[in-house]
């Protein structure tokens, strides 16, 4: 694991320019500033030392305190994040939903045992530490075998993969590696499931130094030790561009005991058979409250501008509170749908099956059925997994997830607005849009159109390219 603070470096042109470039602090004190009087942005700057830039922030704003937390929000910080579990970076963007960033992608990139972190880092019992490992071993062997096998669909039935004809029937280099990188990617979406979350993961997140102080508190307060050296990494680089916040970004018992008491919920879900929200797997719900009054006409008008996804939707709709989710969806398509800026998403842990993308085998694409054989026999690592991972859960233990494996499925809800909804909705059903959540969002947006049928020529499903 390493962690790494990226400085922000004026731009040639805004040197040229000759406008001013601030230490992180330096821009937070000078930005606080402006609500203790109105002397202009001149007036701030030249009080700054540039021979003293730590000094300087304190001449400017005393911030030792901070006061408002607000004033830690014009803290800009970015980090690169090296090596963590696939588990963490799921866990980090849940309690970062609003910062920018990115992470290595399962659906483009192979990886491989070599990238398993090891199990004392996870906190994996050293008693059970041999049997963990034999498991992942199994699983990652199940990984390459899946590889194999939508390969050689993909192959056999170039159609499938929706390549287009303009593409395979050009010999040139670079269209050949088009058809080959979307060869490629078509394997990794359906392999990826049988991918552990023990495997390491690299993220970078940009955000302000309240919200890094925040997500310190949390790891720090977390039973397992993975989080925990996070947490210490983290709060070394902060030292680098914020220091001052230094003293906020420690270990809180009251955050350790609500971190605690959220694991016993889950505990006992595992013991009384999981959370249920409709029946079977992958089954959708969809609740919606309107504002007092407002009608179904009123909603199709506040969609009369919405002409892309970015284009204006009505106050009716922004005042329209939605909840949406699903009994149990991979942990592949979680991460994905849990990156979604706006709301609260709720996934209590709690395995409640395994999906391997057996649906994907079209009709003709298998005529055999040697194909579908394979992947059944492959799915048994998927279903073992789970019977570990529940095991530990109900023993309240708190490395049980990293028994897990992508393809594990679990309940998973999102509380939003209606124009939030619809945004998420159109980007995740557009072209390129992975087969899975796609689907999911399809199946709520059906339970959408049931309630507001005159919507449905108004939403643009499957019209937006992804982001």
């Amino acid at each position: 694991m390493k962690v790494t603070q990226v400085a922000i470096c004026p731009s040639e042109t805004s040197m040229k320019a000759g406008r001013p470039a601030l230490t992180p602090e330096l821009l937070a004190a000078s930005g606080a500033r402006y609500s203790r009087n109105n002397e202009g942005l001149e007036a701030i700057l030249s009080k700054i030392d540039p021979n003293n830039l730590e000094k300087s922030v304190d001449s400017i704003f005393r911030m030792v305190d901070y006061g408002h937390q607000s004033i830690a929000d014009m803290v800009p910080v970015a980090m690169f994040i090296d090596g963590i579990s696939i588990w963490l970076a799921y866990h980090v963007w849940s309690l970062c939903p609003t910062a920018g960033g990115q992470e290595s992608s399962t659906r483009y990139l192979k990886l491989s045992l070599d990238g398993l972190i090891a199990p004392e880092k996870l906190g994996i019992p050293a008693e059970e530490a041999g049997a963990w490992g034999k498991l992942m071993q199994e699983a990652f062997a199940a990984y390459q075998s899946a590889l194999h096998v939508w390969e050689d669909v993909g192959n056999l039935n170039p159609a499938l993969l929706g390549i287009p004809q303009s593409l395979l029937s050009d010999s040139s280099d670079s269209a050949q590696r088009k058809v080959q990188r979307m060869k490629r990617n078509y394997a990794f979406d359906r392999a990826r499931y049988f991918m552990p979350v023990g495997a390491a993961t690299n993220i970078m997140l940009v955000m302000s130094a309240r919200a890094w102080v925040q997500l310190c508190q949390h790891l720090l307060a977390h039973p397992l030790p993975e989080p925990r050296s996070l947490g210490e990494a983290i709060r070394a680089e902060l030292a680098i561009s914020a220091p001052r916040m230094l003293r906020h970004a420690k270990c809180l018992e009251t955050t350790k005991r609500a971190i605690e008491s959220e694991f016993q919920k889950v505990v006992h879900m595992a013991a009384n058979g999981g959370p249920v929200n409709g029946a079977g797997s992958a089954a959708p719900y969809l609740e919606v409250s309107l504002p007092a009054g407002t009608t179904g006409d009123q909603l199709v008008a506040d969609l009369a501008q919405h002409e892309n996804r970015y284009a204006p939707i009505g106050s009716n709709l922004q005042r329209t509170s939605v909840r949406f989710g699903w009994s149990g969806i991979g942990f592949a398509e979680i991460r994905d749908l849990n990156r979604h800026r706006t709301g609260s998403k709720y996934c209590p842990l709690v395995p409640r099956g395994f999906y391997a993308a057996l649906d994907q085998l079209a009709p003709g694409a298998d005529p055999r059925g040697d194909k579908q054989t394979a992947l059944t026999a492959l799915t048994k690592i998927g279903q073992i997994t789970i019977a570990e991972s529940l095991l530990r859960l109900r023993m309240a233990s708190p490395s049980y997830m990293y028994w897990t494996l992508l393809g594990t499925e679990y309940p998973f809800e999102h509380l939003t607005t209606a124009d939030k909804f619809i945004y998420e909705a159109e980007l995740r059903t557009g072209v390129g849009a992975h087969f899975r959540y796609a689907k999911h969002l399809r199946d709520v947006l059906a339970l959408w159109y049931e309630k507001f049928p005159a919507t449905k020529r108004l939403i643009l499903e499957g019209d937006a390219e992804p982001e």
